[in-house]
């Protein structure tokens, strides 16, 4: 049996092709691919107006995706984000501040919603080490739960 490509879908409302572009914009080997669209068929089921996307299949560092306009019956929870974890706190800046862009939503511990509803976090991937380390762990743990965006510096020097 050949192993199946997992591709997660995510449901925008309309914005399926933008998002797509915007995330494919943001990471290295990543590039769009086919794009499907509304027909004349099922409209009084989907709404979809004809020739507006239906589907824009994308990759991001060679990971593929499907976003789907489906409308807006449902929407992103943080039940599920993307995590990207970064080596410098160039990283870590680089990805925040693109992902916070226009009017989005920080959290605490290195999460936020980008503009289009979508939860990610933003770690440092020197923090599972550290946060295995029995003499910093509580120490860490303190310093990261009182910041929006991570700080490697901080953490190094608790």
């Amino acid at each position: 049996m050949n192993p199946k490509v997992i591709t997660p879908c995510l449901w925008f409302d309309s914005q399926a092709l933008e998002a797509a572009q915007f995330y494919v914009s943001l990471f290295p080997n990543s590039e769009i691919g086919a794009v499907s669209r509304y027909g004349n068929e099922g409209k009084q089921i989907h709404g979809g107006e004809r020739g507006s996307v239906l589907v824009a299949n994308f990759k991001l560092n060679g990971q593929p995706y499907m976003a789907l306009n489906g409308g807006p019956i449902f929407k992103f929870t943080e039940a599920v984000s993307f995590h990207i974890s970064c080596d410098t706190q160039e990283e870590i800046d680089f990805y925040w501040n693109k992902l916070i862009e226009n009017g989005v939503e920080e959290s605490m511990c290195g999460w936020l919603k980008d503009k289009y509803g979508l939860s990610w976090q933003i770690t440092p991937a020197i923090l599972p080490g550290l946060m295995m380390d029995a003499e910093k762990a509580d120490k860490v743990m303190a310093a990261f739960l009182k910041m929006r965006k991570f700080d490697i510096a901080t953490l190094l020097n608790v």
